[in-house]
């Protein structure tokens, strides 16, 4: 069982609570293996990725993007026992044009090593100021959205309740979202140019940044309310 434990490329999609520790049950209980996809959520909603936040642990875990600091790398971890099984200590091979690769390699270690508690909890209030903003800014022009959020992590959806999977996020209204992408971009805020990708507030961003946007957003919903 592959899933993404916060849907990421649909928008972003929090898990339904109880989902995931059912996965975890039923997966232990045929002997199949889960694994967690946490390219996106791994070190970006905490120190532990989704699984450390939600207390799920998977069998298998694939990392990527935040850990390379930008650069080309991919990582995936598990339990002993499945590891052993890797060459060298055992008969499964893999490699890859970038496995190990020393520049990657030192841009994640820097990576890492900037990301302390205290940052993550600045990021958490960040996007929290920012998604409680976007939501109040929609309410304002009387353009119907919901703001989906987990820790950095978030997504403007144009529909009044938030999506509770993949299908209710695809009702989405995408003309709107367009019409607002392109007045943010007017107001010199790029955004994702997706109405179902993910926002990722980071360390470059603080307090300035979230204002400007805000500023600007109020202006794009109420070009979208006409």
């Amino acid at each position: 069982m592959i899933v993404e434990p916060v849907a990421a490329n649909s928008g972003v999609i929090a898990p339904a609570p109880g989902f995931l520790e059912h996965l975890r049950e039923a997966t232990s209980a045929d002997g199949a293996l889960l694994v967690f996809d946490e390219v996106i959520t791994g070190f970006r909603v905490g120190p532990g990725g989704a699984q450390g936040r939600f207390g799920v642990r998977p069998d298998i875990t694939t990392l990527g993007k935040v850990i390379g600091g930008g650069m080309p790398i991919g990582a995936y971890g598990g339990r002993a026992d499945l590891m052993s099984l890797v060459a060298p200590a055992g008969p499964m091979y893999q490699a890859g044009t970038l496995s190990g690769h020393p520049l990657s390699m030192a841009a994640g270690i820097a990576t890492l090593g900037q990301l302390s508690p205290d940052r993550y909890l600045a990021l958490d209030e960040l996007a929290a100021d920012l998604a409680t903003g976007l939501a109040e800014a929609a309410a304002d022009a009387g353009v119907p959205v919901s703001v989906a959020r987990v820790g950095p992590l978030l997504t403007v959806f144009f529909l009044p309740d938030l999506p509770l999977d993949a299908g209710d996020a695809l009702a989405a209204d995408r003309a709107a979202f367009s019409r607002f992408f392109g007045a943010m971009l007017d107001a010199g805020i790029l955004l994702p140019p997706s109405q179902f990708e993910a926002w990722f507030p980071s360390m470059a961003h603080g307090p300035i940044q979230v204002m400007a946007t805000l500023a600007a957003a109020g202006q794009a919903f109420r070009a979208v309310a006409g």
